[in-house]
């Protein structure tokens, strides 16, 4: 049996947009499951302005990179909602799979 995945994507919203991006958010976390994600988390940098990240478990690389595809295109309709108020647009959105270490 494989070990799920830690994901965690990070990006900066923009200033003036942060009050519509966690609205947006909010309606992502409640779909992640739908992909595959489990132990979902949302953070917000005490020392960064305006740095987001995410946290969650995936079960496999493939949901991983079919995530990853989904949240960092604009083609998505819940996924893209938050595109406008990311610096840079959805394609910086960071992304990067850990494996558990023992």
């Amino acid at each position: 049996m494989t070990k799920p995945l830690q994901i965690f994507m990070e990006y900066k919203v923009k200033e003036d947009q942060i009050g519509r991006y966690e609205e947006a958010m909010k309606e992502i976390i409640q779909v992640l499951p739908e992909y595959g994600a489990s132990q979902i988390e949302w953070f917000v940098a005490e020392d960064q302005p305006h740095l987001y990240v995410e946290m969650f478990a995936v079960p496999t690389l493939s949901h991983y990179h079919v995530l990853k595809k989904l949240r960092r295109s604009e083609e998505h309709s819940l996924f893209r909602k938050i595109a406008p108020y990311i610096e840079g647009g959805a394609e910086n959105i960071h992304c990067w799979a850990f494996q558990r270490k023992e």
